[in-house]
């Protein structure tokens, strides 16, 4: 059967961070609350927009409620690639592997119209099968019925399919279904996360060869 290749979105396709941080900084600043900076909110990314923006109103003692949510996915959806952009050799390991057979596939924990919408702007919404949103599924990483649903929307098999991402929940959601992890070494994640994968690619360029390596060749 065809290889999936499932990706993570966030860290690992796109350096979605700047205009992540864009956005919150404005609905703080709407709430009279200090912003954040780079680092601080790629380090609060990975677990969804309710996650972020608990995190992000936590350390400004703040309360965070459904109209900021609201607020916030508004704001996003509107500007979810004003500086966001792929990450260095992206463009070029997508284009190679769809030449190579692999089938693609996207599973992250970023609402799907959000996701879409980004993926549509960069011009690489094309090459997936399937895109797996945090509100796809009943359920999302790290549970591995969230990698599994995405892996059968793109016509795939777990037996014949690798994960890549660049946070724990990535390698979590991998290892409960069985599947090979390669950890994406240049996204958010601190090196920390990458333990029980199967490889640590250091760039988007050695992706493809790791993943052949990590499904026998």
């Amino acid at each position: 059967m065809q290889p999936t290749l499932v990706f993570d979105l966030d860290g690992t396709l796109v350096d979605s961070v700047p205009d992540l941080r864009a956005c919150l900084n404005r609905l703080m600043a709407a709430r009279g609350l200090a912003g954040f900076s780079y680092p601080e909110v790629a380090a609060m990314v990975g677990d969804g927009v309710r996650v972020l923006l608990q995190r992000a109103f936590a350390a400004r003692a703040g309360a965070m409620d459904e109209a900021a949510v609201t607020a916030f996915m508004a704001d996003y959806e509107a500007n979810a690639a004003v500086d966001s952009a792929l990450f260095p050799g992206v463009a070029e390991v997508l284009a190679g592997l769809a030449a190579e057979g692999w089938r693609l596939a996207v599973c992250t924990n970023k609402p799907a119209v959000a996701a879409r919408l980004l993926l549509g702007a960069l011009g690489i919404e094309g090459y997936f099968a399937a895109i797996g949103g945090g509100d796809s599924f009943p359920t999302r990483k790290p549970d591995p019925a969230h990698l599994r649903a995405t892996i059968a929307a793109a016509g795939g098999d777990p037996a014949r399919a690798v994960m890549t991402g660049d946070h724990a929940n990535d390698v979590a959601a991998a290892a409960g279904l069985g599947v090979p992890c390669v950890f994406a070494g240049w996204g958010y994640g601190p090196a920390a996360m990458a333990q029980g994968a199967a490889a640590v690619a250091g760039s988007a360029a050695e992706l493809p060869g790791l993943a052949r390596a990590v499904l026998g060749g």
